[in-house]
């Protein structure tokens, strides 16, 4: 099934995956190519793009459920999953419905069962406004928001390798609004627990407001999981692997062992 659905993006030597990445709403696995070979190159790492996104497929069902089940066919023993955003809820899914083949969590700024008008107002912005003009009114959107702290050579990347040219002549991101508007109802959804004993990190971004990484998102783990979960406060906004790859890199290399 993954090889049908899933666009993968692999880095690092052959063999089974050590790392999986797990991308937010709206981005791509080839967003990790920065952390992945400039500060994890010895690692085995698999970066799909999820469904809906990038050059994976874009049929329905848009579902975190649907997502899990294509992840799992790309792992064949326990993995480190890392997830940013949407892939924070997405990895918890993950490894609470295949907790063989998860060996810890880092979850990036995790956006989890967050509340329903919130939500519905995002979609509503979305579907109102899901391109632009121009490269240049891109570019601005991402500047004056999430990636204002990311490297201007991080975010030209980023324009090159997921803005593309629509039909009547505008620009958007190379992704699914249909599967997306999907996607902003699945993160209302409740919290799905990891087994106990995962190992799980989390980091909350302090300058994302207001959070996606919820006060009861935190105690549940916390409550569930006890010493083998841990909460790190990092001082930067929502787009923690681009804005902190090293730091990122750092505490996933901590995990590995």
């Amino acid at each position: 099934m993954s090889a049908d659905v899933l666009h993968i993006h692999r880095f690092g030597p052959p063999g089974s995956p050590q790392v999986l990445l797990v991308h937010g709403l709206t981005g791509h696995g080839r967003r990790w190519k920065t952390l992945a070979t400039r500060h994890l190159a010895e690692f085995s790492i698999v970066a799909p793009d999820l469904i809906g996104h990038g050059q994976s497929s874009w049929a329905a069902p848009w579902t975190l459920d649907a997502n899990v089940a294509a992840l799992s066919g790309l792992l064949d023993g326990p993995t480190l999953v890392v997830g940013h955003s949407f892939g924070g809820a997405v990895a918890l899914n993950l490894a609470a419905a295949h907790p063989d083949l998860v060996s810890g969590l880092v979850l990036l700024d995790p956006a989890v069962e967050l509340d329903g008008e919130w939500m519905r107002d995002i979609a509503d912005n979305m579907m109102a406004s899901p391109d632009y003009p121009d490269r240049g009114e891109a570019r601005d959107e991402k500047v004056n928001g999430s990636w204002g702290e990311v490297e201007p050579a991080e975010l030209e990347r980023e324009l090159d390798e997921h803005l593309v040219e629509l039909p009547g002549g505008r620009w958007g991101w190379r992704i699914s609004i249909p599967a997306m508007m999907a996607y902003w109802n699945e993160l209302a959804r409740p919290v799905a627990l990891p087994r106990k004993g995962t190992p799980t990190a989390l980091v909350r971004a302090t300058r994302t407001d207001p959070p996606y990484a919820r006060e009861a998102l935190i105690d549940g783990l916390a409550a569930h999981l006890g010493a083998d979960f841990t909460l790190l406060d990092w001082d930067c906004d929502h787009m923690v692997p681009v804005a902190k790859p090293a730091d990122t890199a750092a505490l996933i290399r901590e995990r590995l062992g």
